[in-house]
């Protein structure tokens, strides 16, 4: 069996507020990777609910991080697709994404 390890480093200011995130998935080509947002889901099975930590720096702007939610809301659909296949899930999920998109895109910036 083959281990291997995802480090994600966060520097924080005075307030404990995220200034600088980084990641390496060294498997995967990726090391010191820069980003101004995350998002990390856990599931627990024995509780059956999601554990999961968001964090984002100061300087990441207001119409990126919509973009970041849609792009997310979309690789969750394609996440349905994979894992259960159910058509109507994707469906709904797709019409969520289209309007969340219009409704970001309307806004004036």
């Amino acid at each position: 069996m083959k281990e291997t390890e995802i480090t994600i480093k966060v520097k924080l200011d005075d307030n404990n507020i995220p200034e600088h995130i980084s990641w390496s998935a060294p498997d995967g080509g990726m090391l010191d990777e820069s980003s101004k947002a995350m998002l990390l889901s856990f599931w627990d099975s024995q509780k059956k609910e999601t554990l999961k930590m968001d964090l984002w720096t100061k300087e990441m702007p207001v119409d990126e991080m919509k973009t970041f939610v849609l792009q997310t809301f979309l690789s969750m659909k394609q996440l349905i697709l994979k894992s259960t296949s159910e058509e109507d899930l994707v469906n709904l999920t797709e019409d969520f994404c289209v309007e969340f998109e219009k409704r970001i895109s309307s806004k004036p910036k």
